[in-house]
């Protein structure tokens, strides 16, 4: 018994800097990705924002009503000019970062952890439990996803939370595919079948073998879909079914600026830039965590 101790603690000693070269040498094909090594400084500073600005430039800030101020172009004491109220629209998308974020983490948070369990359900399991999971995914993507938001949108009406449950239900389908789906390749292996035929209990391979296998694939997909889900949420508020007047969010911004197009432009332009910024950086981030997960793509 001791001595099969001894021997674990010295094998767990001796993969030990293995996994420290493989760190390091996952962080410089990372670094070696230039656009992804600069997107992800950009959402390092994004999310700082989003977290922190709203306490500096408050929403007090951001839904002043100044109307002698109103149409300043940037500079001076308004840095991103004012809107049509006399609002400051620096503070304004300050505050809109932490609600377009949170549109864009929420569903990722929530749709992964539902599509790591009944994805995973789906595919460990088989048979009915895979039919019934498959045809109720089969059910809800028969709407367009597009469509099927607005629908859930009226029918609970506008806000933040509205938006995340309408995103989130949509995006669930196609998670749990995913999931089933790498989870169906990883099961193939024959170091399930080993385990299984040294008596490991089926929770025990899940969590060891499955999920710790899947954990790479994961985290890409969710990074990946970050992106969309801000685009969704913007989308949203653009049609008037999201954040409503005078909180900020950068589609709401968007669609409230039109008026103002040839007279203020910059009011279309910022928010559209911090929707464009936001969403590259993600995919970008996505891009080169690829490269890195991904074994095939190793040089």
């Amino acid at each position: 018994m001791g001595l099969k101790k001894d021997y674990n603690m010295e094998a767990m000693a001796a993969r030990l800097p293995e996994k420290q070269t493989n760190l390091h040498e996952s962080w410089r094909m990372f670094k070696s990705n230039r656009p992804a090594l600069v997107s992800m400084y950009v959402v390092i500073v994004l999310l700082i924002i989003a977290l922190f600005g709203p306490l500096i430039w408050t929403m007090e800030d951001a839904v002043r009503q100044v109307m002698t101020d109103r149409l300043q172009a940037p500079g001076g004491e308004y840095w991103f000019g004012t809107d049509g109220l006399g609002r400051d629209n620096f503070a304004r998308v300050i505050n809109g970062a932490r609600v377009s974020l949170t549109m864009g983490f929420v569903p990722t948070v929530v749709s992964l952890f539902f599509g790591m369990l009944l994805g995973g359900m789906s595919a460990y399991f088989g048979k009915w439990v895979d039919n019934v999971i498959m045809r109720i995914c089969d059910l809800i993507q028969c709407i367009p996803g597009t469509l099927l938001m607005i629908m859930i949108s009226f029918v609970l009406g506008s806000g933040l939370t509205n938006v995340l449950i309408a995103i989130t239900f949509v995006s669930i389908p196609g998670m749990i595919r995913g999931v089933r789906a790498l989870i169906l390749h990883i099961v193939e292996n024959d170091y399930i079948e080993a385990a299984r035929a040294c008596g490991t209990n089926e929770l025990m391979i899940m969590y060891k073998h499955v999920l710790k296998n899947a954990v790479g694939p994961l985290v890409l997909a969710a990074v990946s879909s970050i992106s969309g889900m801000i685009m969704a949420g913007a989308g949203l508020s653009f049609l008037g079914l999201g954040i409503q007047p005078p909180y900020p969010e950068w589609g709401f911004m968007l669609a409230t600026s039109r008026e103002f197009l040839f007279r203020a432009p910059y009011l279309m332009w910022i928010p559209g830039f911090a929707i464009l910024i936001s969403i590259l950086s993600f995919n970008l981030v996505g891009d080169g965590l690829r490269d890195v997960l991904d074994p095939r793509l190793r040089r």
